[in-house]
């Protein structure tokens, strides 16, 4: 019996024998006593046009529960389900550059206590997950941007982080 560990917990493979040769049946060990785990990430899309469901079937694929994602490229402050079980929370001043976002599962939906839209290029959501949790989704400014645009970014992401109590923080 061989062990793996991975995205979906621990996983145990047993060989057996069929006419074609060795067959794999694979169970999943129990979690007993454990906190459910999450997984967070972060991705620059480009743009958002024509990539929700694809987003979402990523997701859903590589079991991702949160996802900040950057230039978005959607101009607004909105939220909007993308399919197959994601809600995307976004928000850009132009359709031509920038805008952040992140993408939930719907089951997580229902726990968002808090929906800050900073800029263009900073958010962030308040979730109750055991306790309360704190997703930041930032965009820092390239090499070829003003400098003024660098110390407004750092300057906003800095505010956002120290309003975050210490209580509240991973």
């Amino acid at each position: 019996m061989t062990q793996f560990h991975g995205a979906g917990g621990s996983w145990a493979t047993v060989g057996r024998r069929s006419r074609r040769g060795r067959r794999v049946h694979r169970q999943r060990e129990k979690r007993k006593g454990k906190s459910v785990g999450l997984r967070i990430g972060t991705l620059n899309v480009g743009t958002m046009t024509g990539k929700g469901r694809e987003l979402a079937d990523m997701m859903e694929r590589r079991k991702v529960d949160i996802l900040c994602v950057q230039e978005t490229r959607w101009k607004g402050s909105k939220a909007r389900s993308i399919g197959a079980g994601f809600k995307l929370f976004y928000y850009a001043v132009d359709s031509k550059r920038n805008g952040v976002g992140v993408v939930l599962k719907e089951e997580f939906v229902r726990n968002v206590l808090e929906v800050k839209r900073v800029s263009d290029r900073v958010m962030s959501l308040k979730l109750e997950f055991e306790g309360v949790m704190n997703v930041v989704s930032g965009y820092a400014p390239q090499v070829g941007c003003e400098l003024e645009e660098k110390e407004r970014f750092w300057s906003e992401l800095d505010e956002v982080m120290e309003s975050i109590p210490t209580g509240e923080r991973w």
